[in-house]
């Protein structure tokens, strides 16, 4: 079967992985209403092309935080890659370094830190942190993070509580046995998952700060009162994130709220999204629209899914050529071309 685009590898991934493995994956809380509007959002996103423009020479390459990237979509933080390939982490952060982008490892890796790291030395990795209820186990992972050559620290802020996914609850959803968290063994139990700290403030980014001189990029902001915070709790970024539509159903799909935030944010922070990518075209709206760079968070896994390191390669491999191909019929020869008059609203 020809892998010809992102819809191919969420095709394979539903046919082959394991029930409960694909249901954990694709879930979303309770209708799934916002993890559907994640991706209904961009059509409703239509281009204000420019002809005739010299794109025979295209640079799609841009930065992060000062270092560069091959093209801005990197990968988004999601747990338990050994669900869908048996190396896990481990091929995610090759494939990864392999196509010259970031890498967002997960608090519930199913891998440790140092083998992400020793995976792909060189790469370009950033740790996505739950503050757990044990704040040594989080201090622990932040200063190893660091210490491992780690770029940036990610706090995720939208998960006080798991939201409600139905199928997992139908399934009893939990890790196989031979499947370890393995930056927490030790410090929680697995299935319970009530480890993590509700208690949690933006005060705690001071906390976070005292901790490590990495960058702190907070994850699952939607709103110009959040963004606001952010900046004035001094972070270098902020991604844009429903958390794929798992957490609070009926919070708008993140390329709605990205107008919004960029707006707020005024280029004192970098701005990025997540949730809803599946083509090239969907990477130039966000960009259009002030993201800096997008993160991928279930393609990635459909391309582990499909053959590991390879299949995620390939994953990124298409969008990023069909990235090139769409900055260039729309009349853009690099990345600092890229701007809101690309885009307009569909008039409902």
């Amino acid at each position: 079967m020809a892998m010809v685009c992102l819809s191919d590898f969420e095709a394979y991934a539903k046919k082959y992985l394991p029930k409960i493995a694909w249901d954990f994956f694709a879930a979303g809380a309770d209708d799934c209403s916002t993890r559907d509007e994640n991706i209904l959002a961009y059509k409703r996103i239509h281009f204000r092309p420019h002809v005739l423009r010299d794109v025979s020479m295209m640079d799609i390459r841009t930065k992060l935080l000062g270092t560069e990237i091959s093209f801005p979509v990197g990968i988004a933080p999601t747990g338990f890659h050994q669900l869908a390939w048996p190396d896990g982490e481990k091929s995610t952060a090759r494939a990864a370094k392999a196509m010259n982008t970031c890498y967002i490892a997960s608090t519930y890796s199913t891998c440790t830190l140092e083998e992400i790291s020793a995976a792909a030395p060189g790469g370009l990795q950033w740790f996505q942190l739950y503050i757990h209820r044990n704040r040594a186990v989080s201090q622990h992972l932040v200063q190893q993070a660091e210490a491992l050559g780690f770029q940036g620290l990610v706090l995720t802020a939208d998960l006080p509580y798991t939201g409600k996914r139905r199928d997992d609850v139908r399934n009893g959803f939990c890790l196989p046995p031979h499947m370890k968290l393995k930056n927490l063994e030790g410090a929680f139990e697995v299935c319970k998952m009530n480890h993590l700290d509700p208690s949690v403030t933006w005060n705690d980014i001071y906390w976070l700060q005292s901790l490590t001189n990495l960058p702190i990029i907070i994850k699952g902001i939607l709103t110009k009162e959040d963004a606001e915070l952010a900046v004035r709790h001094g972070v270098q970024g902020i991604i844009v994130s429903n958390h794929g539509g798992r957490q609070l159903d009926g919070v708008p799909a993140t390329i709605d709220a990205l107008v919004e935030v960029v707006e707020a944010v005024q280029g004192r922070t970098e701005v990025y999204l997540d949730g809803g990518i599946r083509k090239g075209s969907d990477v130039l709206k966000a960009l259009a629209l002030g993201a800096k760079c997008v993160f991928i968070g279930r393609p990635a896994l459909w391309g582990l899914a499909y053959k590991g390191e390879e299949g995620l390669q390939d994953v990124l491999r298409i969008l990023q050529d069909e990235f090139r191909l769409s900055m260039a019929l729309a009349g853009c020869a690099s990345v600092s071309e890229i701007g809101r008059h690309l885009v307009q609203f569909s008039k409902l």
